[in-house]
C-alpha cells in the first residue's frame, strides 16, 4: 500500500483521466514539459497538508487537510477562455461525483480557481489552477489506512 495522500492523489488522477477536453493527458507531477501534442492537459500534484490531532491517547487519530492543485494547460490563438471554462466544468463534475475519493477521505471541495495567460510563444498558453481541499483521517501509527 501507499500513504493515504498518494492514494487520494491517484484517485483524483483516475477520476480526471478520460475527460472530454483533456482526454488521457493527465500527469502526476508539477514539473513536466508539455509539448503541443500533449495539450490540452492536466497536471495534478500535492501542494500542502495540515494536520490536527483529534484524540489524546496514542495511537492518536489525525485529521488532515490536503491541498491538491490541478493545473489545466491550453494552447491556442483563440477560444482558450472557452476551453479553460470547459476544463473547469469537467474537472468539477468529475471531482464531485465521489466526494469521499473511494472512501479514502471525509470530503472533497474545490476552494479556488485562478488562471494566467502567457503570450511568449507562437501560440498563447493559458494555465488554470484549480485548488482542491481533501480532508481525511487516520491513526498516527497507520498512514496507509483511512478511518
Amino acid at each position: 500500500m501507499a500513504h493515504i495522500r498518494k492514494q487520494i492523489r491517484d484517485n483524483i488522477i483516475t477520476a480526471l483521466t478520460g475527460l472530454t477536453t483533456t482526454g488521457s493527458n493527465v500527469f502526476n507531477h508539477r514539473v513536466y514539459t508539455l509539448g503541443s501534442n500533449k495539450l490540452p492537459a492536466l497536471c495534478v500534484y500535492t501542494n500542502s497538508e495540515d494536520s490536527q490531532y483529534q484524540t489524546i491517547n496514542p495511537p492518536r487519530s489525525v485529521l488532515n487537510t490536503l491541498t491538491i492543485n490541478i493545473e489545466g494547460y491550453v494552447q491556442a490563438t483563440s477560444g482558450y477562455d472557452n476551453t479553460i471554462d470547459a476544463i473547469c466544468l469537467e474537472v468539477s463534475e468529475a471531482l464531485y461525483t465521489d466526494l469521499t475519493r473511494g472512501n479514502l477521505a471525509k470530503d472533497t471541495r474545490i476552494v479556488s480557481m485562478s488562471s494566467e495567460l502567457s503570450d511568449d510563444g507562437e501560440q498563447p498558453l493559458c494555465v488554470v489552477v484549480i485548488t482542491v481541499s481533501v480532508t481525511y483521517m487516520y491513526n498516527e501509527n497507520d498512514l496507509e489506512t483511512p478511518i
